[in-house]
């Protein structure tokens, strides 16, 4: 099977990685990408955001599958293009993205779901803002209706700075704090059959301990040891698979990766939000833990035939992913640093511990920084405290000047679980 993978951050790298080793996939193709992917695939400059360009450039390859992975692609109906050339696709239509191009749209279909959720108001002007935000007290959420990169919430107990980011918005959703720790759930799905896989943490603030301001994410780890073992049972019956069935009954119907962003309240699992593709960084430790190949469960999703599949098989292996930042990351990154140290991690780290690039591009002979979050460390173990120590080993032989990482990045996970063992 031919490939071709949209996108050029590390969640493409971890796709691309994953697909470069399995057996069924011929040739691999990713555009843009960067320079990691460019050892995998065979790379194609693209507008990731025009659908004729990239299903022009799907039917020249003669691709048998199309994998979009960021979501301003989706929600702008890249996927709907290649669909239209008849080239099969993982991802949804544009109309069905709006489960995250739109938080409003999310929550109308999360009440008609029946799915747990935050309560919240859908705000335009400043006086619903205020009364919003004064219904529900402090901590306060606000966040962004449209798109914003992961960088669209802000959760603060300053109510001035909660009105000053709705005001920088068109139009927000003003919601209940969730307490409780956080999980992320991928599922898998052609519209009808739901397949989940399995349960990841990510750390969304730039600093140890949860501190400093929200990112896109700072690294992530799988499994979950302190997880209810139903957890994943329980999510995909009273969150998944009612949002994929209410999508159908609306004529919109989702297929591609469903992703849940899940609170684990004091009152049960709340849905915090819906994204429309894999998220970054929970996918480089998802997709190091999983033993089916990939390329054929992405196109039996695409392809309508994933209630045909053999259940997904799994590593017993930990995974961790610390991400590194560049310079001033999350506010105005710098770019353009060169990176060194990569070959010593392939020639010392591998296959336990590898990089995947995230925000790098070539130049010359050197790879250099090309976005806030550069690379993402990432490595199995038999435990987390394994696949920890791994993964900030390799991270030690890197340099970047001026980068930042998490030292923390599943530290608690580990501990409690060598505690418990």
């Amino acid at each position: 099977m031919k490939v071709l993978v949209i996108g050029n951050g590390a969640r493409e790298h971890a796709l691309c990685r994953s697909l470069s080793l399995d057996p069924d996939v011929t040739a691999l193709h990713c555009a843009p990408g960067n320079a990691g992917i460019a050892e995998v695939a065979q790379l194609h400059p693209v507008d990731a955001l025009d659908g004729a360009a990239v299903s022009a450039l799907a039917t020249e390859l003669g691709a048998e599958l199309v994998v979009v992975g960021p979501e301003a692609p989706l929600v702008a109906g890249v996927a709907d293009a290649v669909r239209a050339v008849g080239i099969p696709v993982f991802g949804p239509s544009g109309e069905a993205a709006q489960l995250e191009g739109s938080k409003a749209f999310a929550k109308d279909v999360m009440a008609a779901a029946g799915v747990p959720t935050a309560r919240s108001y859908v705000c335009t002007e400043a006086a619903e803002t205020a009364t919003a935000l004064d219904a529900f007290g402090a901590p306060y959420v606000v966040k962004d209706d449209g798109l914003a990169a992961g960088k669209g919430v802000v959760v603060t107990d300053d109510v001035e700075e909660a009105k000053a980011h709705a005001a920088g918005c068109d139009r927000v959703v003003i919601e209940e704090f969730l307490d409780g720790p956080e999980v992320s759930l991928f599922a898998i799905t052609d519209g009808v059959t739901v397949v989940p896989l399995q349960p990841a943490q990510d750390f969304k603030r730039a600093l140890d301990g949860d501190e400093g301001p929200n990112t896109g994410g700072m690294g992530a780890y799988s499994p979950l040891p302190w997880a209810d073992p139903k957890l994943v049972e329980e999510v995909l019956q009273t969150v998944l698979q009612p949002t994929v069935d209410e999508m159908r009954r609306r004529g919109t119907p989702f297929s591609g990766l469903l992703y849940a962003g899940l609170a684990i309240t004091g009152r049960g699992v709340r849905v915090i939000e819906f994204n429309a593709r894999f998220g970054d960084p929970e996918t480089q430790v998802v997709l190091a833990r999983l033993r089916t190949p990939l390329a054929g469960v992405l196109l039996a999703a695409a392809n309508g035939t994933l209630a045909d599949l053999e259940p997904l098989r799994w590593h017993d292996d930990a995974a961790v992913t610390v991400v590194v930042a560049s310079h001033n990351y999350p506010a105005a990154p710098r770019t353009g640093d060169p990176i060194t140290g990569l070959d010593a991690v392939a020639e010392r780290d591998a296959p336990h511990a590898y990089v995947l690039h995230a925000g790098t591009a070539r130049k010359g002979d050197d790879v250099v920084s090309a976005g806030g979050r550069v690379l993402s460390v990432t490595a199995t173990g038999k435990d987390l405290s394994a696949a920890r120590e791994r993964a900030y080993a390799a991270l030690g032989r890197i340099d970047l000047d001026g980068s930042q990482h998490r030292t923390d990045i599943a530290a608690k996970a580990a501990a409690e679980s060598a505690t418990a063992h």
